[in-house]
């Protein structure tokens, strides 16, 4: 068991009580999110913000709540596990630590005061021929007398249909080897140029490509350093890492917690479908695994937070690695479980299940995961 201490221990209580009571029913969250077919509802996010959690990473010079990681991830999984339709946290999330560590101080005061107030912000990295292999970008910014001119397509932007922001990752340089000569950059919502067109997905719209067509920004606008914007990019994977396994965490518990309840009310041949050792079995497997997996996801972020300098490469993608796979094998898992009601759309599996598959591509794949993990081996 994971311990806690006391003050996080009523903080996990916190966040659960306020998803039970505002989102703990299928109709609550049928309202909030226009019958389902949205990921993040607005007017949720803004009471999570009043309470100072969307600000929970923010430091309290910027109005933030100061907190660490392990309270992110109590927060994260704690919303997950209680059905709250905020998917716009983690984009958010990892977007507002890059420009907290690498934006200039009026940038950092506009943008982390929007992210405490409930704003939500986006990141755009991936394009057509740049997924796993980000490098690959093509998307450019030129220079211009007073700022750049950015020209290219994104694709997969999570947020980018409801942010207050977008930060852009864009090649400013082809001369030098691919890593180099990437720049990122402050794009607010509504800048001239660019068009953001959804994508339809099997989890509805939270994605979405966009087109830059003459952006003009000013110099003001390059969060960080022109030209080391993959080194900034790979400063934040600790803390992306971390907010994926624990919200995909909390979402594997909550898949458990719904087959439980499922198979020990339902009958069949006279007796909870539970009961049956094929099942009782497979679901002390699926809570085995939930537990480690909660094991792994505190103990990285109790390291991140005693070292928040330190680069864990290994540990970070593990517990990504994880946590997605497990979410996805407990979410299809309890479809199965729950036979054709688990199928329908009356109850959450499906949903569930939805969210859990792209979880094992978001992020970096699970296959890049890997491959990060067995080169720390010397591999």
């Amino acid at each position: 068991m994971t311990t806690f201490t006391p003050e996080q221990a009523d903080f996990a209580k916190s966040v659960a009580d306020f998803c039970a009571r505002e989102a703990g029913t299928r109709e609550q969250r049928d309202a909030l999110t226009a019958g389902g077919t949205e990921l993040h509802s607005v007017e949720l996010y803004k009471k999570m913000a009043e309470l100072g959690w969307a600000g929970i990473l923010v430091p309290e010079e910027y109005g933030g709540a100061g907190a660490g990681n392990m309270e992110m991830c109590i927060l994260l999984e704690e919303a997950m596990r209680g059905n709250a339709p905020i998917g716009g946290i983690g984009p958010t999330l990892i977007t507002a630590a890059a420009y907290q560590k690498f934006a200039n101080e009026q940038m950092k005061k506009e943008v982390l005061a929007d992210v405490v107030a409930g704003e939500s912000l986006s990141i755009s990295m991936s394009e057509p021929e740049a997924g796993s292999d980000v490098a690959a970008l093509t998307c450019r910014a030129e220079k211009v007398d007073g700022g750049w001119v950015i020209n290219g397509q994104k694709t997969w932007c999570s947020n980018a249909h409801f942010a207050k922001s977008i930060l852009l990752i864009a090649r400013t340089d082809r001369n030098g080897k691919k890593h180099e000569g990437i720049t990122q950059f402050h794009i607010p919502a509504g800048t001239e140029g660019l068009e953001i067109s959804g994508i339809d997905t099997l989890g509805g719209r939270e994605v979405n490509d966009l087109y830059f067509t003459n952006v003009r920004v000013p110099d003001s606008a390059v969060v960080g350093e022109v030209g080391n914007g993959w080194n900034q990019l790979m400063s934040g994977l600790n803390t992306e890492r971390l907010i994926l396994a624990a919200m995909q965490l909390g979402v594997a518990e909550r898949a458990f917690a719904n087959t439980l309840e499922f198979v020990s009310e339902r009958k069949q041949f006279g007796r909870p479908v539970g009961t049956f050792q094929a099942l009782r079995h497979r679901l002390a497997d699926h809570a085995t695994e939930i537990e480690c997996t909660k094991l792994l996801v505190y103990s990285v972020a109790a390291q991140s937070d005693a070292n928040p300098k330190k680069m864990l490469p290994r540990e970070a993608s593990m517990a990504k690695l994880k946590a997605t796979e497990v979410s996805k094998a407990m979410t299809i898992d309890g479809m199965q479980m729950m036979g054709g009601y688990g199928y329908a759309t009356e109850f959450d599996a499906e949903r569930l299940m939805r969210g859990a598959i792209i979880s094992t591509v978001y992020g970096g794949t699970n296959e890049i995961q890997r491959d990060i993990i067995g080169k720390t081996y010397g591999l």
